[in-house]
Order: structure tokens, then C-alpha cells, then sequence
């Protein structure tokens, strides 16, 4: 264990290890490598709250049934540009890059491709989809809704979920340039990551049940997440959550159960993809160029006294994951709950006769 609480791992072999429980969980060994290949990804990108800490949970509802062991999503209907699927709350991890691989599609022919499913499962890094779409020359949008954590303003009680926009664009070399953002000041992720790891949490995160302020992780998961940016962050969530829902004919609002409530009860939030041709707009070296140089002109701008460096949207986990090369670093209490599963698979294998796996 490193000095500040971190130990520090080689990627592939965590992979692997991640690999091995969800195969044991069911899945088939392509899936569960890209399962853990994702999960790990949101570790290099410096994301620890969508990486390797969520194991557990998913693993204990594949067992309990809420998560199905199914690797692909149901073609529901498919007109034109508008394709609806349906997870039968499957991974999103297996589900979401379908889901966007089907957008581009239809966007190469039609100009655009716009991809909605529901009965779908969380699928972490909304930015990974989207990127999808820009590295084949597509503008990516990516959107999710989840259970409601957050007040309408001034209300008392919970009304919209922390729900996620990723936009990714076509640009030349690195770094690429994409948006991540939930609509709540932070995400719930991130204060159950510091309620494992014992630490405090800004003021400006959540508020306690009765509205009042708290620096308490565990007050806050019991509480109300805080919008963005007060009723814009508010507003932003409401519609994202009846875009994703109602345009999928699947779950909005209070209907979208809690992701660490009844493990046993399908989670069922929904997904939408949107995936928009350059090509068909105009000529996609010219606007690649150009968001190029947009981004070096952000970056090349005057700084604030006291302020090293300018960042474009999704640099700095860009520059995260470029820094860490093959090693991961998890916080010691995600190792010890990953040693532990890997103990009691291990354990199971033994006693049904099989071999345990390192």
C-alpha cells in the first residue's frame, strides 16, 4: 500500500482478476473482459467512482437476478434514424456500446442515428459511448437517467435523478475532445467512494434529509444530492430524464429504482444515443481541423493569476490515464473487497471441484 491509502496495480492483471468474478458470475469470458476492461478504464481515467469499486454491487445483483447475464440488447423497432432497444437489464458496460455502435450506423446512411433503451442497467463512463461515435467521424451525444437524488429548487424532497450528458466531437490526435458531466454537483458515486475511504465531503455536494448542509458522506447518500449550477443543473436533469425514459417507453422519474437499494429489484433506468454524421454537414477533415484548433486556442488563452494550466473538456482524465501508463491505483478498501472476492469465488470453486484462480 502506497502513502496515501492507494494500492497500486498492473491494469492487465486487474482485468483479469475483474474478468474472472464476472465469468464466475455468468457471463461468457469476451463479455467479462469488456466488462472489466471498462470497469478498469474509469480507473485510469482517475474516475474510481465507475470503476473497480462498482464489482461488487453488480456482481451481487447478477447473482440475486436484477442484473440478467444477457450480452446484447433487443431490437424493439427500427424506423429509419430512430431505433428503440430494450437491455433486459443487462450490463450497460455490454449494452451501451451496441447501443452507439447502431447510432453511427444509421448516421453514415441517414445523417443521423438516434438509439433509445429501456430496461437498461448503469454503464458507467457516459464519455466512453460517445467517443465511440467521434472516433468514426460522428458527433457523439450520450444521456442516462437514475433514480431521483436531487431537489427541484427550493423543494424538500427528491424530484430528478444526477442524470449524465456526454458529448464527444471528431478531432485530430490528442487529446480528444469530450464532455462528462452529471447534473448534480457531484455524483453519488463519489460520495459512496468517500464513505468507503472515511473521508469528508465539500459542503456544496449534498444536503442532509431535512435540507440542511452536510461535510457527512453517509448523511448525504440518506439525503439529497445538490444540482449544478442551482435550476440549470435542475432543469437539464428533468429533461434529460423524460428524453431517456419516454422516447424509450421505459422508466422516468421515482419509477427508476435505486441503484444500492433492493439489490434483488431491477434497477431499469433507460439510455439514449445520438450519433450525427460530419460527412453529411460537410468535409470531415475540415471540422476535425477546426475543433482542433478550437481547442488549442482554449488551452493557448490567458490564465488567471495563479492558475498553471487551461483544460478542454476530458483532458485532464486524458492526461490521468496517458500518466499512469500499466499501473492502476485503487484505494486500499476497493483491493481488500476485490481480495475478498476473489477468496469466496476461489472457495466455490474449490468445493464444486474446479480451480481457483490467482
Amino acid at each position: 500500500m502506497t502513502s496515501d491509502g492507494t494500492v497500486e496495480l498492473e491494469a492487465d492483471g486487474l482485468i483479469a482478476r475483474v474478468a474472472a468474478l464476472f465469468a464466475d458470475a455468468g457471463l461468457s469470458a469476451a463479455a467479462s473482459e469488456r466488462v472489466a476492461t471498462t470497469l478498469v478504464d474509469a480507473e485510469r481515467d482517475g474516475i474510481g467512482s465507475h470503476g473497480v469499486a462498482m464489482a461488487e454491487m453488480y456482481l451481487e445483483r447478477l447473482r440475486r437476478g436484477s442484473v440478467s447475464a444477457r450480452e446484447t440488447a433487443e431490437v424493439v423497432s427500427d424506423r429509419g434514424i430512430a431505433v428503440v432497444l430494450d437491455a433486459g437489464h443487462a450490463l450497460g458496460h455490454l449494452t451501451a456500446p451496441q447501443a452507439m455502435r447502431i447510432a453511427v450506423d444509421k448516421a453514415k446512411s441517414l445523417g443521423a442515428g438516434i438509439v433509445a433503451v429501456r430496461h437498461a442497467f448503469h454503464f458507467g463512463v457516459a464519455r466512453h459511448y460517445a467517443a465511440i461515435a467521434a472516433e468514426d467521424g460522428c458527433i457523439g451525444l450520450v444521456m442516462c437517467n437514475t433514480r431521483p437524488l436531487m431537489p427541484a429548487p427550493g423543494g424538500a424532497a427528491r424530484a430528478v435523478g444526477n442524470n449524465p450528458l456526454a458529448i464527444a466531437v471528431p478531432s485530430d490526435g490528442a487529446p480528444p475532445l469530450a464532455l462528462d458531466m452529471a447534473m448534480s454537483e457531484a455524483a453519488m458515486g463519489k460520495i459512496r467512494l468517500a464513505e468507503k475511504s472515511g473521508r469528508a465531503i465539500p459542503p456544496s455536494w449534498a444536503v442532509r434529509a431535512d435540507g440542511a448542509p452536510t461535510t457527512d458522506p453517509a448523511e448525504a447518500i440518506a439525503g439529497m444530492l445538490l444540482p449544478a449550477a442551482g435550476p440549470k443543473g435542475f432543469g437539464l436533469a428533468f429533461m434529460i430524464d423524460l428524453m431517456c425514459g419516454l422516447l424509450s417507453g421505459g422508466a422516468i422519474g421515482d419509477a427508476v429504482r435505486p441503484l444500492y437499494g433492493n439489490l434483488g429489484e431491477p434497477y431499469d433506468c433507460a439510455h439514449l444515443f445520438v450519433a450525427i454524421d460530419v460527412g453529411h454537414f460537410g468535409d470531415l477533415n475540415a471540422f476535425r481541423a477546426a475543433a482542433t484548433a478550437a481547442g488549442d486556442r482554449i488551452r493557448s488563452a490567458p490564465r488567471a493569476s495563479g492558475v498553471e494550466r487551461l483544460y478542454t473538456p476530458g483532458e485532464i482524465e486524458w492526461e490521468r490515464r496517458r500518466a499512469g501508463g500499466d499501473r492502476i491505483r485503487i484505494p486500499a478498501s476497493v483491493a481488500a473487497t476485490l481480495d475478498r472476492l476473489t477468496d469466496e469465488m476461489n472457495a466455490g470453486r474449490r468445493a464444486a471441484g474446479g480451480r481457483a484462480i490467482a
